[in-house]
């Protein structure tokens, strides 16, 4: 795959150490934004079991193989180092010093270098050899006892309030932070810890403001954001299919019951002690058509309404579709690159990165030809 260098991160060089979840998706997104981003996979694979063709985490990247166990695979990698702007890694803490390609190691040969650490419990703490994935880390920092319905367990939002808001997201911010700093006058490289316990706590600031404030009680579904208001949920609808309202506001809310068809309902809406019958109103209503007939109701009004669409229906909802949030390469439908520029503009350009396919390319425009090395 030739690197096209679109995108506002055109020119910037990103080793990516290979690994799974938050760290190949942040390498992603950098990728996404144009940067040059050379994945070093491992001989024999990584640990999803995934076919590498589908795995769009890897899009828009280039990828070669170095062991780096064997007796060259870290010189390789620190060659390739010298001439990055960003490495990013996901080991447990010390794994990376161990295989020789820790932060010492790459600053001494390249100290302008922003050397990207993505973890579940960071760098330092009680619990950072510990092993872990998503649900742990949302669990101690009080994200995941917010989600669900009071007196059932919390709801698991699949990986994507940790591994990739409180992981991948943070990494980039960091990532391209530290990159700044590294290119003003007298700047230099550094370590970037982004540990996702981190993120998701910093994710939940205006919560913690709320409940200073008495604005928010300490439990599942007794809020107005999370479930606990009945303007602010969802609600099966006739055919089994849900509708998803947010009429907080009161002029959405007097669109909401009006297109509801239950205005006289509407006083309820600041009493609280009547929540409980204006969530029944709301229900009993919603189960009278189905999703495409509210849909047809709602759809362009200020009433705050949306279908609750599943993943494969998603591309196809007009708005999406107009905006081409989502798009089509290589026979997979995937997001599009997220946010827009208007000078820099973002494509995929490139399909999953196969494992080592891209060694003699890399080689050739990074200029270390000992990649295609026996010592690889």
């Amino acid at each position: 795959m030739a690197v096209t260098g679109n995108g506002p991160l055109a020119g910037v060089r990103v080793v990516e150490l290979a690994g799974i979840g938050p760290g190949p998706f942040a390498a992603m997104l950098l990728a996404d934004l144009g940067a040059d981003v050379v994945r070093v996979d491992r001989p024999g694979g990584g640990g999803l079991a995934i076919d590498p063709a589908y795995d769009v985490t890897n899009r828009n990247k280039r990828s070669v193989l170095i062991d780096l166990k064997s007796t060259g695979g870290p010189g390789r990698v620190l060659e390739l180092v010298e001439r990055a702007d960003v490495l990013i890694e996901g080991f447990r803490p010390g794994v990376a010093e161990r295989l020789g390609v820790g932060p010492a190691d790459c600053h001494a040969r390249n100290p302008k270098l922003v050397y990207g650490r993505m973890t579940g419990w960071g760098q330092e703490g009680p619990l950072a050899h510990s092993a872990g994935h998503d649900i742990a880390y949302i669990a101690v920092t009080g994200a995941l006892g917010m989600i669900g319905n009071p007196g059932e367990p919390p709801a698991v939002p699949a990986n994507l309030v940790g591994d990739y808001a409180g992981g991948s997201l943070y990494l980039v911010i960091g990532v391209l932070a530290a990159l700044q700093h590294a290119r003003t006058p007298g700047g230099a490289g550094q370590v970037v810890d982004a540990a996702i316990v981190d993120g998701t706590a910093h994710l939940t600031a205006m919560i913690h403001g709320m409940v200073a404030a008495g604005g928010w009680q300490d439990r599942r579904g007794a809020n107005l954001l999370d479930g606990g208001c009945p303007f602010y949920g969802t609600y099966e609808t006739s055919d089994g299919q849900y509708m998803a309202v947010g009429a907080l506001e009161q002029q959405f809310y007097d669109e909401f019951v009006r297109l509801l068809g239950i205005a006289e309902k509407a006083p309820a809406r600041k009493d609280m002690a009547r929540w409980g019958e204006l969530r029944e109103a709301v229900a009993a209503r919603f189960k009278t058509r189905t999703r495409a007939q509210w849909t047809e109701v709602f759809e362009g009004t200020d009433a705050c309404v949306a279908p609750v669409l599943s993943l494969r229906e998603a591309p196809e909802h007009p708005h999406l579709a107009a905006r081409g949030t989502f798009t089509d390469f290589g026979g997979i439908t995937q997001p599009a690159p997220a946010p827009r520029f208007s000078a820099t503009p973002t494509a995929v350009t490139g399909g999953p990165a196969r494992p080592g396919a891209d060694t003699d390319a890399v080689a050739a425009d990074w200029g270390v030809p000992g990649l295609t090395g026996k010592g690889a």
